[in-house]
Formats: C-alpha cells, structure tokens, sequence
C-alpha cells in the first residue's frame, strides 16, 4: 500500500512541472434533471504543450469545472506528441487532418506572417510554438473534431532528417537545391 501512495507522488511531483503550458479551449455545461431539481455537469477540453515540439490534447468531466480542467490536463500530459518543425517556428510541409466531419488544412509560412488559425488551432499551435502557419478548418466547427484532425494531422509531419533516414539516403539528397537558381537568374539579368 505504501508503493503504492510513494508512486501516486512522484506522479504528482512530475505532473506539476513548470515546462509545460496549458490553454483552456472549451467547457460545456450539462444538466441532468433529476427528482429534486437539475444536477449540473461540466466537461472542459484542454490543450498541453511544452512550446518546443511537444503538443497533447485532453478532455475531463466533473461536477465541479476545476475539477474537470485538471482531469483534462492529466490526460493530455499523458496523450503529448513530437512535431518537427522547421526553424522551431513552421511546418516543414503542408499537411491536411482529418476526423469524422472535420477538415483542416495547415500550410507552412514565411516569418513574419504570425498565426493565422481559428479558435482550437490557434490553441494547439501556441502549445506548439510555431509562430508562423496558416490554417483553415473546413467542414465542423465543434471544437473536439477539429482539435482531433488538427492533432492527426501534426502526426503525419515529417521532417527531411526523418524521410532521409527512412529511405536512406543523406538530407542534402532529399532537400532542393536553393543556391543554384539564384546564380542562374543572377546570369540571365546579366546577359540581358
């Protein structure tokens, strides 16, 4: 029993570690009506990150809203997932999620151009720490669904070191070559 209470501890120390932050993205009240009246529920839907990479979801029910947000954000400590992003501010690629009727469409943007996402997006990539992409949710516009395709689709990015690795060859390999078309156009206005 005593085990048992020392782990429930350590869970807690670990739990309320500074490096993660959290945002809150939507509570639901719901009744039940009851002999006596009507008993009131609420589930909250939480979003986790650690702002470098790392980004989980969670959703929590209780009769008391406190309650549920710390519910929510146990379970979304426990759900994170590893984004590579390039730069540590975008997406490498575009990518587009999918979940049930929900839509999204995410696409990699230069600096300087912010984050330009709706609602529950916004949430997970502040989370994230992208600082610049943009994205637009087509289809639903229930907060659960969009945070799932959003969340399915972030689960697909690849980096290039990963897809070199994964086909084995060298990055400089997979990556285009950039300093070759601006010498050949740098000719081009010469000869002209």
């Amino acid at each position: 029993m005593a085990r048992d209470d020392n782990r429930r501890g350590n869970r807690r120390d670990r739990d309320e570690n500074p490096e993660f932050a959290d945002r809150l993205v939507a509570i639901n009240r719901v009744s039940k009506t009851v002999k006596g009246g009507k008993r009131f529920g609420f589930a909250a839907l939480v979003v986790v990150g650690d702002q470098k990479g790392r980004v989980g979801f969670g959703k929590g029910k209780a009769k008391e809203v406190p309650e549920a947000i710390r519910k929510a954000t146990e379970q979304a400590k426990r759900g994170l997932i590893r984004v590579p992003l390039r730069e540590g501010r975008t997406l490498h690629h575009d990518i587009e999620g999918r979940h049930g009727a929900g839509r999204v469409v995410m696409r990699t943007a230069p600096t300087g151009t912010g984050i330009i996402a709706g609602g529950p997006m916004r949430a997970i990539f502040e989370m994230l720490g992208i600082h610049d992409v943009v994205a637009k949710s087509i289809g639903t516009q229930n907060p659960y669904n969009m945070i799932r395709a959003t969340m399915e689709g972030l689960s697909r990015e690849s980096s290039p070191r990963h897809v070199a690795q994964r086909r084995g060859k060298k990055v400089s390999d997979i990556l285009p070559k950039r300093e070759e078309a601006p010498e050949a156009s740098a000719q081009v206005s010469e000869d002209a």
